[in-house]
């Protein structure tokens, strides 16, 4: 049977992602460029905006994986109750059937 993953832990990568959005979305405006700063100046500032934005997109990336696997193993968790629960059903019916041929034999056995 798969690792249960519980809720807790969904909710934990969910609000990391949450995060990590929200930082994004700060980063978003790009520096603007200002006259009085030198071009390598404004180069400077630049790759250091791409740099935290990609840091930022690199540990979003890493969280979503994260965040999948717990899915998928929730996911497979499911399946696997889903199957226990059809062979229970099936044993259950077969059961069933028995006790019928049972009940309708000892009738007809009586009369």
């Amino acid at each position: 049977m798969a690792k249960p993953v519980s809720g807790e832990i969904i909710y934990d990568l969910r609000r990391k992602i949450q995060e990590i959005k929200y930082d994004l979305n700060q980063l978003d405006d790009s520096p603007s460029e200002i006259p009085e700063l030198i071009t390598s100046a404004n180069l400077l500032r630049s790759n250091e905006f791409l740099s935290k934005i990609n840091e930022k997109k690199t540990e979003l990336v890493s969280v979503y994986e994260e965040y999948s696997e717990a899915l998928e193993a929730i996911l497979s968790s499911v399946f696997e109750i889903q199957k226990d629960l059809k062979e229970i059903l099936k044993t259950q019916s077969s059961m069933i059937a028995t006790q019928e041929k049972k009940c309708s034999k000892s009738k007809n056995t009586k009369k």
